[in-house]
């Protein structure tokens, strides 16, 4: 390359120019994506409508979610990712293409100014699982491709100071997984990760009125009442709410009021297995990480954290201040464009 004149650092400029760095959060129930110098620019969820049989792609993201429970019988709306890994690889392949094309079109792209993307992915991923995500991301139209623990991300995008040589947690919740993450010296010290967040709690909920009421409701209506009156932590002030379903005995519609309280009770095991991740992480922590999380606490992040009462349930059943992020979905986001910053160094290494 040298007898040719080759510069790397003109190159690096010149790629600079026609490319845009990305970082994606590829996450369960929705998916952001950062572009460098502009920060978070698209928020969709993580869903994709597809034509049954022939699987082509009718919508992705928003107007693929507002299909969902509503679709005729040759239409699918489905959730390509389960507990934070694809589970469909072509379906996350087209989400993966319309979310980078979104962002960056392709007029703008050339064959030496393919998009690099950082793509953060569950703590305990497999090699297998890893190149599924690398492999889709290629098929979609990036160039190179970096992964980075969705806990690391988090806590470097909250702000926590993870270089310095003192112990940081984070707990990171969001629609598939709970990743609980002590870090310090720039490394994950201890990490455990459970398939118990935003879905699980979904489901409990569809349970429960299956159960109590005889009443069918959908996904969508049972985030709903989640985000609405559900809570890990009594809050003081009980509400109530209408819920409309189909009844399993008679097959007609109906309509129920349901309180704060049965929706806590409904959710405990999905919290309960947050809570006792939370704490055997903090049983493996050496003592020395464990005196300075006395002082520093745990910062809660993803948007299943936002569950009302979590911090302090976490905080009564840990003993240490719990504190929930400033902008709890956006975190995994935000530190993806923080890693980004280091895209030149983390590339020289992965070549080598």
């Amino acid at each position: 390359m040298a007898a040719f004149g080759y510069n790397s650092g003109m190159f690096s400029k010149f790629r600079g120019l026609f490319s845009t760095d990305i970082g994606i959060d590829l996450g369960t129930a929705n998916s952001l994506v950062y572009a460098k110098d502009r920060g978070i620019v698209l928020r969709e969820p993580s869903v994709v409508a597809i034509e049954e049989g022939s699987k082509r792609v009718l919508a992705v993201g928003d107007e693929a979610k507002r299909m969902l429970g509503r679709t005729p019988g040759n239409i699918m709306a489905i959730r390509p990712m389960k507990s934070g890994v694809i589970a469909d690889f072509d379906i996350t392949e087209a989400m993966l293409s319309y979310f980078i094309n979104k962002v960056c079109p392709k007029r703008f792209w050339s064959k030496y100014a393919k998009p690099r993307v950082v793509i953060a992915v569950p703590g305990d991923i497999t090699e297998v699982e890893k190149r599924a995500v690398e492999d889709a991301a290629h098929a979609a139209g990036v160039g190179e491709v970096f992964l980075v623990e969705e806990p690391m991300a988090a806590a470097i995008g909250v702000g926590l100071p993870v270089s310095e040589p003192a112990g940081s947690m984070i707990v990171d919740i969001g629609g598939g997984t709970c990743e609980v993450a002590i870090i310090s010296l720039a490394g994950i010290v201890h990490s455990r990760s459970v398939r118990s967040a935003g879905d699980a709690m979904d489901i409990c909920i569809v349970n429960h009125m299956r159960r109590v009421y005889n009443l069918l409701i959908g996904e969508r209506t049972a985030e709903s009442i989640k985000m609405t009156i559900g809570s890990a932590y009594p809050t003081g002030q009980e509400q109530t709410m209408e819920v409309r379903g189909r009844d399993i005995v008679s097959g007609l519609p109906k309509t129920m009021t349901i309180s704060s309280e049965e929706i806590r009770d409904a959710l405990n095991e999905p919290v309960s297995n947050i809570v006792e991740a939370v704490r055997n992480t903090l049983g493996n922590c050496a003592p020395e990480l464990a005196a300075d999380l006395v002082d520093r606490g745990i910062v809660l992040s993803g948007g299943s954290a936002q569950l009302r009462g979590l911090d302090k349930l976490l905080a009564q059943e840990t003993g240490l201040p719990v504190t929930l992020a400033d902008d709890p979905l956006s975190a995994v986001a935000e530190g993806t464009g923080v890693v980004m910053s280091e895209l030149d160094f983390l590339a020289r290494n992965k070549r080598r």
